[in-house]
């Protein structure tokens, strides 16, 4: 649960930075995602090369990827730019399953074995148990964390939210757009890579939906609206939230607890019914959790804690 939880506040935070600060709302952030995830199994599948070193390939190509769909996409705005951004993302999903020579098609690849990660000639640690995931993910959370923070802190994000509050007005200071946007998109890519790569190498599997499907963009985007868009914490706050939630779902843990608490009938139809499609539901949790962040906390968890602590606070006489 912990190594889940960190690849979402890697992804939540990585589209913040383009969504939350920027003010550009892309819905096709499984375009980067899968990217990063394929590049590294790919080779680690086809030409034995070593995932860490694929990751670092699937960052390069990314950037690639990035800047070419920013010089079109960023010429619209708004439902536009949306609308433009899931077609991308779905492009490269419909490649994904017909370049079979490159992917595999729909089966995907899997990776029997990881290569013990070696310094020099010796072995740092061989992966026999997830241990040695758990540290890297928690070094790559608090990388993406710190990215945040100094973008956040610096003339380039000051840059980013001024074009997200008017982009006309940041262009009539001499704030050049488009070059700040693309920049924006490729820290936001080159971070998403990175968490799909740590995905592939975790998860050992990569298939189309997994990784390029328009649901991994949703709840990429849902990280940061449930936490918080444009806040440090707002994503690690949205994952608390949803990661748990849609285990919860997955596992049919909470079938299981209304079973075991007498209010309903595991042979009952509605037990068969909620023990067959509740694993599938999160789809349907994060539409609802969207409706209820909209309209109950616009802000964002995050928001409403700070409302919270300003109501808590006493006024000055």
């Amino acid at each position: 649960m912990m190594i889940l939880l960190f690849m979402s506040v890697m992804m939540g935070q990585s589209w913040n930075i383009l969504g939350g600060y920027a003010g550009q709302h892309s819905v096709g952030h499984a375009a980067y995602f899968g990217v990063g995830a394929y590049t590294t199994m790919m080779l680690m599948h086809t030409r034995q090369i070593a995932p860490w070193f694929g990751v670092w390939a699937g960052m390069a190509l990314v950037i690639v990827v990035a800047l070419a769909i920013g010089s079109i996409c960023f010429r619209l705005r708004g439902p536009y730019f949306v609308l433009a951004s899931i077609a991308v993302a779905e492009i490269l999903r419909l490649s994904a399953i017909n370049l079979t020579t490159l992917t595999n098609g729909a089966e995907g690849i899997l990776a029997t074995e990881l290569p013990a990660f070696k310094i020099g000639g010796t072995i740092v640690t061989d992966f026999a148990t997830k241990v040695p995931f758990y540290y890297i993910g928690l070094f790559l959370v608090a990388l993406t964390i710190a990215v945040t923070y100094l973008v956040q802190h610096s003339k380039l994000g000051y840059f980013f939210q001024a074009i997200r509050e008017d982009q006309d007005a940041a262009h009539s200071l001499g704030i050049s757009i488009s070059l700040y946007k693309n920049i924006a998109l490729v820290i936001s890519a080159v971070l998403t890579s990175l968490a799909g790569s740590f995905y592939g190498i975790y998860v050992g599997f990569v298939d189309p939906p997994t990784v390029l499907g328009l649901d991994v963009s949703v709840q990429i985007m849902l990280i940061c609206i449930i936490g918080g868009m444009g806040t440090l914490w707002g994503p690690v706050l949205g994952s608390l939230v949803l990661v748990p939630l849609s285990e919860a779902l997955r596992s049919n843990m909470i079938t299981e607890a209304l079973v075991k608490v007498g209010l309903v009938n595991a042979e009952s139809k509605l037990g068969i019914f909620l023990k067959d499609n509740l694993s599938h539901a999160h789809v349907l949790l994060y539409g609802i959790l969207v409706v209820v962040v909209i309209l109950f906390m616009p802000d964002g968890l995050m928001g409403f804690i700070k409302k919270l602590a300003r109501r808590r606070q006493p006024e000055a006489v």
